[in-house]
C-alpha cells in the first residue's frame, strides 16, 4: 500500500502540519504573538514527559500542558507582569522541568532529539491519523470563528461594539495553538514549531491582498516547504525537520525580495 512507504507518510504528515499552522500562523503574525507560540511549544516537552510517566497519549499530554501554559499566560497578563517576562519565565521553566523529568523516566527509552527537532521519517499510520485529525480540528475551529477573530484582531473596541468578546477569541486561538503544537511535535519538534507557524505566514504576506488569501498562501508555502525540505533532506542526508524550516526561510527571502522589487 502507498502508506507503507515512509517517505509518503512523512510527506502527508508535513502537509497536514502546514494546513494546521497556516491559518493559525496568520493570526500569530497579525497579533505579534510569535513569542507566545514559541513559549507554548517549549512547554510541550513537559507534556511529553508527563505522558510517558503516566502512560497516556503523548498528543493528549502535550495538548494539556501547552493549553495550561497558554491559559496561565493569558490570565496573568496585566496583573503586574509584562507579557514577554511571563512568557520567558514560563517557557524556559517548563522546558527545563520537562528535560529534567525525562531524565527520571527509568525503563523508558526516549529519543530526546526526536522531540526537540522532530522525527518526521518515523511517522506511523497512527501518527498520521492524529496529525490530520488535529489539523482538521484547528482549521474547523479557525474557520468557524474567522470573522470574530479578524474583528478582535483588528480592534478590541470594534469587537466589543459588534458583541464579540475578545478574551473568548483569544482563548480559541490558545486552544488551536495547543493542538497545533501537539500535532507538530513529531514533524518538526518543539524547537522548530514556532518557525512553521510564523515563516510560511510571513512569506505569504507580500503575496496577499486579503486575510483569506494570506491563510491560503501560507498553507501552500508550508506544504511546499515540507515536500521540498523532505526531498532535500533525502538527497543531502540532512535532518528532515530543520531542512523543512530552511526551505521555508528561503521562500520567505524570495517573497520578501519580490516585495522589494515591486516597491
Amino acid at each position: 500500500m502507498m502508506l507503507d512507504d515512509f517517505m509518503t507518510r512523512a510527506t502527508l504528515a508535513g502537509i497536514g502540519v502546514a494546513c494546521a499552522a497556516a491559518p493559525l500562523g496568520s493570526f500569530v503574525v497579525w497579533r505579534r504573538m510569535a513569542y507566545f507560540g514559541d513559549a507554548t511549544a517549549h512547554a510541550a516537552i513537559l507534556g511529553v514527559a508527563l505522558s510517558l510517566a503516566l502512560q497516556i497519549s503523548i498528543f493528549a499530554g502535550a495538548v494539556a500542558v501547552a493549553l495550561a501554559m497558554a491559559l496561565t499566560v493569558t490570565l496573568l497578563t496585566g496583573r503586574g507582569y509584562a507579557m514577554d517576562t511571563l512568557l520567558g519565565v514560563l517557557a524556559h521553566s517548563a522546558l527545563a522541568f520537562g528535560l529534567v523529568a525525562v531524565s527520571f523516566l527509568s525503563g523508558i527509552r526516549i529519543d530526546l532529539m526526536a522531540y526537540l527537532f522532530g522525527d518526521i521519517l518515523a511517522v506511523s499510520r497512527g501518527d498520521l491519523a492524529v496529525i490530520w485529525g488535529g489539523a482538521a480540528l484547528v482549521v474547523g475551529l479557525i474557520g468557524w470563528r474567522w470573522s470574530a477573530l479578524l474583528t478582535s484582531t483588528l480592534s478590541q473596541d470594534l469587537a466589543h461594539a459588534s458583541g464579540i468578546d475578545p478574551r473568548r477569541e483569544q482563548l480559541i486561538l490558545t486552544l488551536a495553538l495547543a493542538i497545533t503544537v501537539a500535532v507538530a511535535i513529531k514533524v518538526v519538534g518543539v524547537l522548530l514549531i514556532a518557525a512553521m507557524l510564523i515563516i510560511p505566514a510571513a512569506a505569504a504576506r507580500p503575496l496577499s491582498r486579503t486575510p483569506e488569501q494570506m491563510a491560503l498562501f501560507a498553507a501552500a508555502l508550508g506544504a511546499v516547504s515540507a515536500v521540498a525540505g523532505l526531498q532535500s533532506a533525502y538527497v543531502l542526508d540532512t535532518p528532515a525537520g530543520p531542512s523543512i524550516v530552511c526551505v521555508a526561510a528561503i521562500l520567505f527571502a524570495f517573497t520578501s525580495g519580490l516585495r522589494g522589487l515591486r516597491a
